[in-house]
């Protein structure tokens, strides 16, 4: 690996662990910008020549001396739910800061983790903003590499794990979506492929659809999760117009937005892909979701074992 001096902006997330923790493996000097560091410190600061500094990104001064000294940029800032203006400054601005700030500080390499389906004319503001942001970035003559996976999934993710949860609590699961189609990719297989661009200098100017081995409905995802944790449940599909009055209400309630209308836009079209997953570039296959969803979520992982034992202590 040629950059040894990496900065992860958005990095102190579910993705962003498993990156950092790959990188470290390299001894990469690690930069990792958080908004909380106390929040986060005691899962990366254990990883060796790894710095986590509590910034404010969206500030142009203070991302320009983050990004000081260093060879490359991994970016990977993204929203799931809030308004168009949200979108725009989290996906399209703060993007235009990094590059303004990278051809500032002299750094040319950057590696964008974006999303498959972003798209600028895409039925949702997330995909359309995350679409926009590509655009910038193909134009902005830095040595980029573009990263699409479909949805992402791991231990500490937020799709399979928030499924299991409904499952665990509900009778029936109303499903918006319920047909649209993913191609699971394992966040250490996303992780191995930002190892991979950065070593491997054609994949600069590169855009890479990244996708499990396999597509799956949603309905069959969900229904997955349920054998895997003992508590299938009945699916409803839900026509778009009760997904949308559905997803309303949630946004209406009290604490993290489960679902929100833009996410019931963005179910519109499916999240696979025409290519194939880039094993000949990036020098290895996409792990099989079945391989590790069982890990986490089965229904022998310690946790849930635990809970058990503790339900049947509490007769």
């Amino acid at each position: 690996m040629h950059e040894q001096r990496i900065c992860l902006i958005g990095g102190s997330g579910f993705i962003g662990s498993y990156i950092a923790e790959r990188l470290a493996e390299q001894e990469a000097e690690l930069t990792i910008a958080t908004r909380n560091r106390d929040r986060h410190k005691a899962a990366l600061i254990v990883l060796p020549k790894t710095e986590v500094v509590s910034t404010n990104v969206h500030h142009p001064l203070a991302l320009q001396q983050l990004l000081a000294g260093h060879d490359a940029v991994i970016s990977m800032v993204g929203i799931l739910h809030g308004s168009r203006k949200d979108f725009e400054r989290a996906h399209v601005e703060l993007l235009d800061k990094i590059i303004d700030s990278c051809h500032k500080q002299g750094i040319r390499r950057i590696v964008h983790i974006s999303a498959l389906g972003a798209n600028p004319h895409g039925p949702s503001d997330y995909q359309q903003t995350k679409g926009i942001a590509e655009q910038h970035l193909r134009d902005s003559a830095l040595d980029w590499t573009i990263l699409r996976p479909s949805v992402v999934f791991g231990r500490g993710d937020s799709f399979l794990t928030l499924f299991a949860g409904l499952l665990d609590k509900l009778p029936f699961l109303p499903l918006a979506g319920a047909h649209t189609r993913f191609a699971p990719i394992w966040a250490d297989d996303l992780a191995r492929a930002v190892l991979a661009c950065l070593s491997k200098p054609e994949s600069i100017g590169q855009s890479l659809d990244l996708t499990g081995p396999r597509s799956y409905s949603l309905a069959e995802l969900v229904t997955y999760v349920g054998r895997l944790r003992g508590t299938q449940r009945p699916l409803i599909a839900l026509p778009q117009n009760l997904a949308m009055l559905q997803a309303g209400l949630m946004e209406l309630l009290p604490g993290p937005t489960l679902m929100s209308r833009d996410n019931v836009r963005s179910l519109a079209i499916d999240n696979i892909s025409p290519h194939p997953f880039p094993s000949d570039l990036l020098g290895f296959s996409p792990t099989p979701l079945e391989v590790v969803a069982p890990q986490y979520l089965g229904q022998d992982e310690f946790n849930l074992v635990l809970s058990a034992y503790r339900r049947e202590a509490a007769r």
